[in-house]
C-alpha cells in the first residue's frame, strides 16, 4: 500500500514488529462502520460515483459477514486491520475499493475506529457496573439487617448494618459510572476527515460522518484529531479506579470468608480447593479481583508512558495504545461480571457478625456520647470511657456485662438508662444523621438507590 517509494522489500523482522493485525483486528467492525459512513458521505458530496458506493457497500457487507463467521483471512504482511479489509475489498470489487480511501488516512481512520470501539465499550462497562450495584442492593435487601462491627485500621470500631456497609460500595461504583459518562462525553468527538494531519482539499462533510457514526461532533483540530489519545487514557484511568473498588471489595470478602472472621461463606461455584489439603475452600475469585487490579493499573501506566514526549501528529508509537486499552476494558468487564454473580451466592452468618460486636468494645463511643449528652465535656467523657474500657480489659469483661454500679465507679453521671443506651442495637439505631447507619436512614438510602438504578424493591411486604 506504500511500496512505490521503496526499492527493496521490508525486512521480515521489521514486518513482524510493524504489524498490528493480530490485535487491532478487534476494530474490524468499527473499521467497516467508519468506511461505510465515509463512503456514503463521499457519494453525497459528489466525490464518489454512486455505482462505486453500491459496490463498496456490498463488498463491505460480505467482509463483515466473513469476519463475524470467523472466515476472514487475516494477513500479517498487510500490517493492520485497515489494510486487510481494504485489500480484500479491492480484490472483490476492483478499483472502487481503492477509491474508498479518498480524503482519509489510516491516521484518522484508526483514531476514529478506536474512539468508536471505546464508546461502545464504555456503554458495556457502564451496564456491567450497574449489575454489580444491583447485586449489592439485592444482598442488602436480603441480609442487610445483620449487624457487624465497622472497622478502622482493621480494628473493631462501631456497629453498623450490613446494608450500610454494602451501600458504601454502591456509592463507589456510582462514581465509577460517573467517570465513564464523563469520559464518554470527550470520546464522542469524531476525528474522521482529519486525514493524515492537515485535513483534506476534498469538499467533505465531517458533520455528516460524525452524525452517522453516533459521535456528537467532529474534532475541531486535524492535528489533535490524529494525535490525541486522551480518551483512551481516561477510559483506562476509569477502569483502574473501578478495579481498585473491586479490589477493596475482594479484600473484604477474603477477610470475611476466613475462619478468623467467619462472617460469610462464598458459593462453591466461586471458590476453589487445594491440591493437597482437602479441607480448604479458597477465595480465589476475590483474590483475583485484587490481583488483576495491578494489571489494569499497569495498562494505564503503559499508555501514559507511550504518550509521554510524543511530538505531533501521528507516530508509530501510538500502535501501542490498543493492547493496553483492550486489556484494561476486558479485565474490568470480566471482573464486574463475576462479581455480580458472586455476591448473590454469598451466605451471610448473621449470628457470627452479631457476636463479633460483643467483643472489642464497639459501643465505647456511645458511652462517651451518653456522658456528653448529660453535660460532661466530650474530651472528659472520652477519658472516662477510656479508663472504663481499660478496666474491662484488665478484668476480662465486656461492656454488655457491666452493671450500673460498674459504670458509676468511673462517673456518677451514669444513670440506669446507660444500660439500654449502650447496647449494640441502640448504638446502630442512634446513628440517625444523614448518611448514617440507623435502620431508617439505611432503608431510605436503599429505596433511593433502587430508584436511581431503576429497579423495584424485592423485600417481603415492601
Amino acid at each position: 500500500m506504500w511500496g512505490g517509494r521503496f526499492s527493496e522489500p521490508t525486512d521480515a523482522l521489521v514486518q513482524r514488529l510493524n504489524a498490528s493485525v493480530h490485535f487491532d483486528r478487534r476494530l474490524a467492525l468499527e473499521d467497516i462502520d467508519g468506511s461505510l459512513a465515509h463512503a456514503r458521505m463521499l457519494s453525497a458530496q459528489g466525490i464518489l460515483p454512486a455505482d462505486d458506493l453500491l459496490a463498496i457497500e456490498a463488498g463491505l457487507a460480505e467482509i463483515r459477514a466473513a469476519i463475524e463467521a470467523d472466515r476472514f483471512e487475516w494477513k500479517v504482511e498487510l500490517e493492520d486491520v485497515h489494510m486487510n479489509i481494504e485489500h480484500q475489498l479491492t480484490a472483490a470489487i476492483g478499483p472502487a475499493g481503492g477509491r474508498l480511501h479518498t480524503a482519509r488516512s489510516r491516521n484518522d481512520q484508526v483514531a476514529t475506529d478506536l474512539r468508536l470501539w471505546s464508546l461502545r465499550n464504555i456503554d458495556r462497562l457502564d451496564a456491567a457496573v450497574g449489575d454489580v450495584q444491583r447485586a449489592l442492593i439485592l444482598l442488602a435487601e436480603r441480609d442487610g439487617e445483620a449487624i457487624l462491627p465497622g472497622y478502622t485500621h482493621l480494628q473493631r470500631a462501631q456497629p453498623i448494618l450490613l446494608a450500610h456497609h454494602l451501600l458504601a460500595y454502591v456509592e463507589m461504583f456510582d462514581r465509577d459510572r460517573g467517570r465513564l459518562r464523563d469520559a464518554r462525553a470527550r470520546t464522542a468527538e469524531c476525528p474522521l476527515g482529519s486525514a493524515a494531519l492537515a485535513g483534506t482539499p476534498f469538499p467533505i462533510d465531517r458533520h455528516a460522518t460524525a452524525l452517522a457514526l453516533g459521535f456528537d461532533r467532529p474534532m475541531r483540530n486535524s492535528l489533535d484529531g490524529v494525535a490525541d489519545r486522551d480518551f483512551a487514557v481516561e477510559l483506562c484511568a476509569a477502569a483502574a479506579l473501578s478495579m481498585i473498588h473491586l479490589s477493596r471489595l475482594g479484600e473484604e470478602l477474603v477477610l470475611w470468608s476466613s475462619q478468623e472472621f467467619g462472617f460469610i461463606q462464598l458459593g462453591d461455584a466461586f471458590a476453589t480447593g487445594s491440591s493437597i489439603m482437602p479441607q480448604k475452600k479458597n477465595p480465589d475469585i476475590p483474590e483475583l479481583l485484587r490481583g488483576k487490579t495491578g494489571r489494569v493499573i499497569g495498562d494505564l501506566v503503559s499508555l501514559l508512558t507511550t504518550l509521554k514526549g510524543l511530538p505531533l501528529a501521528y507516530n508509530k508509537d501510538l500502535q501501542e495504545d490498543k493492547e493496553a486499552l483492550f486489556d484494561a476494558v476486558d479485565t474490568l468487564f470480566d471482573c464486574l461480571v463475576v462479581t455480580a454473580r458472586l455476591l448473590p451466592a454469598c451466605r451471610i452468618d448473621r449470628t457470627r457478625m452479631r457476636a463479633a460486636c460483643d467483643d472489642g468494645f464497639v459501643t465505647a463511643t456511645d458511652v462517651a456520647d451518653y456522658l456528653a449528652r448529660r453535660g460532661v465535656p466530650f474530651r472528659e467523657a472520652h477519658h472516662i470511657t477510656g479508663r472504663l474500657v481499660g478496666a474491662c480489659i484488665a478484668e476480662r469483661r465486656t461492656l454488655p456485662s457491666l452493671t450500673l454500679e460498674d459504670f458509676r465507679r468511673f462517673s456518677t453521671d451514669f444513670e440506669a438508662d446507660v444500660l439500654l443506651a449502650v447496647t449494640v442495637e441502640a448504638s446502630v439505631k442512634a446513628r440517625t444523621s444523614e448518611g448514617g447507619t440507623a435502620p431508617a436512614r439505611v432503608w431510605a438510602a436503599l429505596t433511593e438507590a433502587r430508584a436511581r438504578l431503576g429497579f423495584a424493591d424485592t423485600r417481603q411486604g415492601a
